[in-house]
């Protein structure tokens, strides 16, 4: 009879280890899943100043080559969609329009000598060439974030206590291949 209160107690104790082990596989999957959230809030700060910058840069050109109305139009269309893109894949699709657009918007701005040698339009150009390096930089961060995340919920016995929990696999955030390249904007 002595045998059944030592086997209880190390049931008890096998218990609770496994509740624990659960429980810090539980926190890291949350705590994964919130730098995963925080990663897109970086990625989303750049994206806003990418946007502000857009009206400026495009109101500069505006006053050297009015008669490109077309190609500044589409600029602030495809800025618009961007600005209102839900999801991290529709997210990749309208900074790749928006990308193509700049492009277009650059290469407008060449055949204006004045305009290139115009001290806002030159600031404006730096401050994008910046902020497309901390876009890429924070596409990157949340990729890496991502993958971390991912893979932790994916190996065992973690994909267990994440499909208890409703943890499922976060998008990466791609872009096409031509507009992987920062905007140009040398003059």
């Amino acid at each position: 009879m002595a045998w059944i209160p030592v086997c209880g107690g190390g049931l008890v104790l096998l218990l609770l280890v496994v509740a624990a082990f659960l429980i810090g596989m539980f926190n890291r999957l949350v705590t994964l899943r919130n730098r995963v959230d925080n990663a897109w809030s970086q990625i989303d700060v750049q994206l806003r100043r990418r946007y502000d910058l857009i009206p400026n840069l495009v109101e500069t050109v505006k006053g050297y080559a009015a008669h490109e109305s077309k190609t500044l139009e589409a600029v602030i269309a495809a800025r618009n969609v961007a600005m209102s893109a839900q999801g991290v894949k529709a997210q990749g699709e309208a900074e790749n329009m928006l990308t193509g657009t700049l492009r277009s918007l650059f290469a407008v701005a060449e055949a204006y000598p004045d305009l290139k040698a115009n001290q806002n339009f030159m600031q404006l150009q730096e401050e994008l060439v910046g902020t497309e390096g901390k876009i890429a930089y924070a596409r990157q961060f949340y990729n890496d974030s991502v993958m971390t995340y991912n893979t932790s919920q994916q190996v065992f016995p973690a994909n267990l206590v994440a499909s208890m929990f409703g943890h499922s696999p976060r998008e990466y955030f791609e872009i096409e291949e031509e507009a992987k390249e920062p905007v140009k904007v040398q003059f």
